[in-house]
């Protein structure tokens, strides 16, 4: 059922590029001299209008990001059924691999949060994680962003590209779309659960109230302190689903730019230690989103110092 839970969450993630609405349509023609810009475009190229092509009054943009996450969303898929339909109580092979997975990132949610909150985080956290780290290493798959419509090469090749303006496929995590539309599934949650475990007025004194377990009149004076630490608190919420976007986004758009560059020098061979490289920066970034989203949410939901055992004990074991 825990598997269950966060494929569900993945196709839900699936979905989410249709937040790319707004991205730029980025149109290529044979005649065209030479590629000018950045190697990588930064806005997902649309390949196709769906409401322009089906008459709808508004626009219905389908990217080629959009189209590789729901490449990925089938793999994850395909991975989990075939390793789940025929379960056994000693695992081997396939069914190995993925309940070892799920059990490390269970038992990594376990370690940073009460167990109360980690059964509520542990879905999301694992679809996060398995979500990124797949997007990332199936980015760098030969054709990802090297098949699509472009300037034609005098290679004398059969459609060969010099670069393509439009490629077929993008990795989600390389389009901010996708990105910050995690980063808001994230906000929206830990926002939540923040009510769910610490109630409104729960919450509103565990981010302006006292620190260090002061009491007595010490506190009337220090009361502007705590205020404007709050605040600043408050700011750093607000600051958190932005950084955990952009860095995810930022390092993985930069890794397909520099790729891009270097396939094109020395026969490619400049590349090939940029994918190593690559390859490292796809599970760590993954595993950076998903130890951060984690670790903000304990930081909502967590007991201050200051408050006495038996209300720790009453809300751990609480619901």
């Amino acid at each position: 059922m825990r598997v269950l839970r966060f494929i569900l969450v993945g196709w839900m993630l699936a979905g989410l590029p249709a937040a790319s609405l707004s991205a730029e349509a980025v149109h290529a023609s044979p005649g065209q001299a030479e590629h000018a810009g950045p190697p990588v475009s930064s806005a997902a190229p649309t390949l196709v209008d769906l409401g322009e092509k089906l008459g709808l009054p508004f626009s219905f943009p389908i990217t080629n990001s959009m189209i590789y996450t729901w490449v990925v969303a089938a793999v994850i898929f395909l991975i989990v059924r075939t390793g789940t339909k025929k379960m056994s109580e000693v695992p081997s092979g396939h069914q190995n691999v993925i309940e070892a997975a799920v059990e490390g990132l269970e038992e990594m949610t376990s370690g940073l949060l009460e167990p109360k909150v980690a059964r509520w985080v542990f879905p999301l956290a694992a679809t996060f994680f398995l979500f990124i780290v797949i997007s990332n290493l199936m980015g760098l798959l030969p054709g990802v962003g090297s098949i699509g419509w472009g300037h034609y090469s005098h290679s004398g090749l059969p459609f060969a590209l010099e670069h393509a303006d439009v490629p077929l496929f993008r990795p989600p995590t390389a389009d901010a779309n996708t990105t910050v539309a995690m980063a808001a599934i994230f906000f929206i949650m830990s926002s939540f659960w923040a009510l769910k475990y610490n109630g409104p007025l729960g919450l509103i004194k565990h981010i302006f109230g006292p620190k260090g377990g002061m009491k007595g009149l010490i506190l009337i004076p220090l009361t502007l302190i705590f205020i404007f630490i709050g605040l600043i608190e408050v700011v750093s919420i607000m600051i958190r689903p932005v950084a955990l976007a952009m860095r995810l986004y930022g390092n993985i758009y930069g890794g397909e730019s520099v790729l891009t560059i270097m396939l094109g020098k020395a026969w490619g061979l400049a590349a090939v230690p940029f994918y190593f490289l690559e390859l490292m920066v796809a599970v760590v970034q993954a595993l950076v989103f998903t130890l951060l989203s984690i670790a903000f949410i304990g930081t909502l939901c967590s007991h201050t110092e200051e408050e006495p055992a038996g209300a720790k004990h009453g809300h751990s074991h609480g619901h």
